[in-house]
């Protein structure tokens, strides 16, 4: 650990990090999936089909939905677009609009900024090309500069924790009452990933990504979990 000239222990020197640019909303191409800038015009109609028909339980622990037809999605498009450290994106795969994320709070003074706004229609859920939509927001947030990602959800949402683990973001802690939403109140966990650590992480998500890592019928050869660090074991779930 580092001391100044009083003998006081210091954080370590930023060297030549200089803060990132704000993120700006551009579409990325990936291998099973695109993320694009949302636009009403563009997503609103398709995405409120992909949502049509899922079960409440989608819309628990998320601050919108379900959406009474596709113009009341489309508000939520403009009003997303619309906020000033936001930048939201459809997620497409095959051309077909099937969820939506976001980066949020960006504060690119300390070099941090969230992954969040998180809703995955049925189609999307536990798919190749969801996986490497939230790696593909990672790896730009991290080219660009930023220090610190973060993940935040509902503390009693395990499905949410459990991803955030799966991807590689580490406990920070959580937040007693932090927020509310849906007349009740929320204890906020939050999760991230530094730049530090952001090369192992790749590499693993690298390695299952690798179209090598999936069979004729694009079903995995090795889970994601079975990548982390220590774990070497062959998997066929």
């Amino acid at each position: 650990m580092r001391t100044n000239d009083h003998g006081q222990l210091i954080g370590d020197d930023l060297g030549e990090w200089t803060p990132p640019d704000p993120i700006t909303p551009t579409a990325i191409e990936g291998t099973s999936v695109a993320v694009e800038p949302l636009r009403r015009t563009s997503h609103a109609i398709p995405l409120f089909h992909a949502y049509k028909g899922a079960p409440e339980t989608l819309w628990t622990y998320v601050p919108w939905g379900p959406f009474i037809d596709a113009a009341e999605l489309g508000q939520l498009c403009d009003d997303l677009v619309r906020r000033d450290d936001w930048v939201s994106y459809a997620v497409v795969v095959d051309g077909n609009p099937l969820g939506i994320c976001s980066y949020l709070r960006m504060d690119p003074r300390n070099g941090v900024i969230e992954i969040g706004g998180i809703t995955w229609s049925p189609a999307l859920q536990r798919t190749r090309a969801s996986t490497e939509a939230i790696v593909l927001l990672l790896r730009q947030a991290f080219e660009a500069g930023y220090r610190r990602v973060e993940w935040k959800c509902d503390d009693l949402n395990l499905a949410s924790r459990n991803a955030a683990k799966r991807f590689g973001f580490t406990y920070d802690g959580t937040f007693r009452k932090a927020t509310h939403y849906r007349g009740r109140s929320r204890d906020t966990a939050w999760y991230s990933i530094i730049d530090d650590d952001w090369p192992r992480i790749d590499m693993r998500l690298q390695t299952w990504m690798d179209p090598a890592n999936f069979d004729e019928n694009g079903v995995q050869r090795r889970r994601l979990d079975d990548l982390i660090v220590g774990r070497e074991s062959p998997s066929t779930a």
